[in-house]
């Protein structure tokens, strides 16, 4: 492969099956997203090249629009590139779409905001084949109260209570919360978060007490209680990983 003469910084969207990976971020003893294309960024450099993430996904956490950027030195098209990643890359992870950006463009400083789209099922019915996608609820649940809880949760807030207690985050836990959606179907309804930002767990945190809401196992007034004490015990249960997708980044 010819190589250039000057670094060209490369933005790549991404979709991932997140069923068999213990998130993005490299571990120690443990299939990451983050692994697996440094690997195929390995075969096709023939030296080490390190990536950048708009963001962390957990474990069995998917993306239908992750994006990263990388350096590299060689010289190919866009389509070349997007060929060579795809080639080398297991059948669980998709290239979508490859840019040449500037060299001042970065995956996570230059988003503006992310929306995360959670899917849950509420029937009696057990689909196996979506196991890994959604989150089996088998209640009936009551969407008016959700979407009351969901506008309480909605602006910007100290979100503390609304982190997992080992989070990486050690400072300021504001974030904004721009807009979160609730679309119901027969069997299913997907809740969707847009925000300028998100702690450990905190999408799941959301979710998770919505449905407690809805399910009447927690009241409305526990929103406003976790904002006012940073209690994570005021609020509802973690939602499992397997029905939440990174679904957009925004720059």
């Amino acid at each position: 492969m010819v190589r250039s003469q000057t670094m060209q910084r490369l933005k790549v969207q991404l979709a991932y099956d997140g069923t068999l990976f213990s998130g993005f971020q490299v571990q120690v003893n443990a299939r990451t997203v983050q692994e697996e294309i440094e690997k195929s960024l390995m075969k096709i450099h023939q030296q080490a090249i390190r990536i950048y993430a708009s963001g962390r996904t957990d474990s069995g956490v998917h993306a239908r629009a992750q994006v990263m950027h990388f350096d590299s030195p060689l010289d190919l098209t866009e389509s070349n590139w997007q060929r060579a990643l795809q080639t080398t890359l297991p059948n669980d992870i998709s290239i979508e779409k490859v840019e040449k950006v500037p060299q001042d463009f970065h995956a996570r400083k230059d988003a503006l905001d992310k929306t995360y789209r959670y899917i849950i099922r509420f029937s009696d019915d057990y689909d196996v084949f979506n196991r890994n996608y959604e989150w089996h609820v088998r209640q009936r649940l009551d969407i008016k109260e959700m979407r009351e809880a969901a506008s309480q949760i909605q602006g910007t807030h100290d979100f503390t209570a609304f982190s997992a207690s080992k989070t990486n985050v050690k400072g300021d836990k504001t974030r904004t919360i721009h807009n979160i959606e609730l679309h119901e179907s027969d069997e299913h309804v997907v809740v969707e978060v847009t925000g300028d930002g998100f702690l450990t767990h905190m999408v799941r945190i959301i979710v998770g007490t919505l449905v407690d809401i809805g399910s009447k196992r927690k009241n409305l007034q526990c929103i406003q209680e976790a904002f006012e004490t940073n209690d994570r015990r005021v609020l509802g249960q973690t939602a499992p990983p397997q029905g939440l997708f990174l679904w957009k980044v925004n720059y």
